[in-house]
């Protein structure tokens, strides 16, 4: 799908306000509202939008501890094995394939240290999983997936 001006402006505010209404969409870019709905079905028709939700801090849910894990892996034979895996736990957050020393980064949080070991662990066995290595996040400044001002791209 080819998208143009009108799209990216409309991607631009559901990134900015994932709960815009049509309406407001509408005057704002000065088209109908019904245009507004078509455009936004077809882009999530294409998968450009992929879905619209909460940004939660992990932190008041009492899940202190962040941090990314690179898996090294003795083959690319356990690929998806190890996506499945990471897909049913839910202290993974993000599964990214690379490239580089691992083959698989994970972004995940947990209660505390004690719990970020047993998740270690149980990742650690995981199929075609041979270590990992693991940074804990200190801070966080920009969590925010957004693709900036589309409409200069």
């Amino acid at each position: 799908m080819k998208i143009d001006k009108t799209d990216k402006k409309i991607l631009d505010i559901l990134q900015q306000d994932g709960r815009a209404s049509a309406s407001n969409i509408a005057n704002e870019i000065d088209i109908s509202i019904p245009t507004v709905t078509d455009r936004i079905k077809k882009l999530q028709d294409a998968g450009i939008i992929k879905g619209i939700h909460a940004v939660l801090d992990p932190k008041p849910l009492g899940l202190d501890v962040a941090a990314i894990i690179t898996l090294i892996s003795e083959s690319s034979l356990h690929y998806k094995e190890v996506t499945k895996a990471a897909k049913k736990t839910p202290e993974v957050l993000q599964c990214l394939a690379t490239t580089g020393k691992g083959s698989h980064m994970l972004f995940v949080v947990t209660r505390n240290s004690s719990t970020l070991e047993e998740l270690l662990r149980k990742i650690q066995s995981w199929s075609g999983v041979i270590r990992t290595e693991t940074q804990i996040v200190l801070s966080d400044y920009k969590m925010i997936q957004k693709i900036s001002d589309l409409t200069t791209i």
